[in-house]
């Protein structure tokens, strides 16, 4: 081979993949002089996809749905702070919320003693299932929203629901720090 040959097999790339979201956020934290926000700035954990960390919305009991404000950070029901725990995804259920797609991922608390050996959706007590989606088609209607529930999926459509948040959040936070 010569070495114009060599030099160009060189230059041949492979694709890259996004950076992973902590290095994303240690390097653009260092650009800023703002308080971390709870959105914005949790680290998605050295595990995910399969391991996260996540703030919880809805705590498990709760007949209250709460939402986390994207912009600020802050729960919008103060009733119960945001929690902070490492998930593992056990299922994911497919809904779709005023014509929209919004999909849910069914997680548990790795490091709860209860749970930490679930795996998948079908771990879960068919009664768990029935309350999850019972809470969601019943509060929609309380505000006269529509919703549609469909099937639960396995944990591996969880674990790809959450790879691919996090692959959208790589390229919002990679533009982001372009402008």
């Amino acid at each position: 081979m010569s070495e114009e040959d060599k030099n160009e097999a060189k230059v041949v790339e492979t694709p890259r993949k996004p950076p992973r979201l902590n290095e994303r956020i240690l390097s653009s934290m260092s650009r800023r002089s703002v308080a971390a926000h709870p959105w914005h700035d949790l680290e998605i954990g050295p595990g995910a996809p399969a391991i996260f960390n996540c703030v919880v919305e809805i705590p498990k009991g709760s007949k209250v749905k709460y939402e986390l404000d994207k912009k600020t950070g802050l729960i919008k029901e103060p009733v119960l702070p945001g929690c902070f725990l490492r998930a593992r995804a056990l299922g994911l259920m497919p809904m779709i919320d005023q014509g929209e797609k919004d999909d849910k991922i069914i997680a548990v608390c790795v490091d709860d003693p209860e749970y930490k050996h679930y795996t998948d959706i079908k771990d879960l007590p068919p009664h768990r299932l029935t309350e999850i989606r019972r809470f969601f088609e019943d509060y929609k209607k309380n505000e006269n929203k529509e919703v549609a529930v469909d099937k639960f999926l396995p944990a591996t459509a969880a674990v790809e629901a959450v790879q691919y948040s996090m692959d959208l959040y790589a390229e919002y936070i990679m533009q982001t720090l372009r402008r």
